[in-house]
């Protein structure tokens, strides 16, 4: 992999995870079209990179407003760490069921199937974005009703929805998790911080299944791995930390003004391309 490819692939994560368009669409495409094989341990390595420079955007673009709610009194942490907890556990339960049965009924439970092996199906990307693109386009039409405050109810959605995200590429996690508390009634400032606050808690989870993947591949392929993935990870991980505050920055003036609607277009417009490229 060389410096170009490292630099074109940070830079699409940093920019797409963020935004609801679904990073793992667009990197995984971009691969493709630098032939480069997106099911690969050492390429899931490296997107697993990318994601957390993204993560450490996360947590700089929101810390002050995190601080002024969720860390604003003993009180307000405890409500808002519920909140959080009980939609992360709605995510374990809906996540885990969906991979059992797409194990049983996609993959006949064949002893060697992962679910990345599904992220290279082009179809699937497709219409998952397609998806994501229609969800994100309702709930812009629904206004801030309701109260506009979390609930457990409402968390426990929010979070349910992001385990139906787990298992496809293209189904926006930032995208669903906005859209269901939109649909809700939560104010648009409160349903990004909370869709955000459930992803630095889920990255974590997910960087550890992934070395753990890595390390059960064969010794020397996953010991190559590391080696030459390492270097590039972390070149990766800075420059997408960088495009990824950039994509926050974006992401909030287009939920305040009323613009939330275009990213599910452009999820409807890029399932046509990811069908193309495929």
């Amino acid at each position: 992999m060389n410096l170009l490819q490292i630099l074109v692939l940070a830079l699409v994560q940093g920019a797409a995870e963020l935004l609801p368009v679904s990073s793992s669409a667009h990197v995984i495409v971009a691969e493709k079209l630098m032939g480069l094989d997106p099911t690969s341990p050492q390429m899931t390595l490296l997107l697993v990179m990318l994601h957390t420079g993204t993560m450490f955007a996360v947590i700089v673009h929101y810390w002050a407003s995190w601080r002024a709610t969720y860390f604003q009194s003993a009180a307000a942490f405890k409500v808002n760490a519920l909140n959080v907890l009980v939609a992360t556990l709605a995510t374990g339960v809906v996540g885990l069921l969906l991979l059992d049965v797409i194990k049983r009924v996609v993959a006949h439970n064949a002893p060697g199937f992962e679910i990345e092996h599904l992220f290279g199906n082009a179809r699937l990307m497709a219409a998952a974005l397609a998806c994501a693109g229609v969800l994100i386009m309702a709930s812009s039409r629904f206004g801030e009703r309701g109260g506009g405050e979390l609930t457990l109810a409402r968390s426990a959605t929010i979070g349910a929805v992001q385990g139906l995200c787990l298992p496809f590429r293209g189904f926006s996690r930032s995208g669903a998790t906005i859209s269901a508390g939109l649909s809700m009634g939560v104010l648009r400032k409160r349903a990004e911080e909370f869709s955000f606050a459930l992803a630095v808690v889920l990255t974590p989870a997910v960087i550890v299944k992934e070395a753990l993947r890595l390390a059960k591949a064969p010794a020397e392929l996953a010991a190559g791995g590391l080696v030459h993935a390492a270097g590039p990870g972390l070149l990766g991980m800075c420059l997408s930390f960088l495009a990824g505050l950039a994509a926050l920055r974006w992401l909030s003036r287009w939920l305040e003004q009323d613009r939330w609607h275009l990213f599910g277009g452009y999820c409807l417009f890029a399932s046509l391309v990811v069908l193309l490229v495929g």
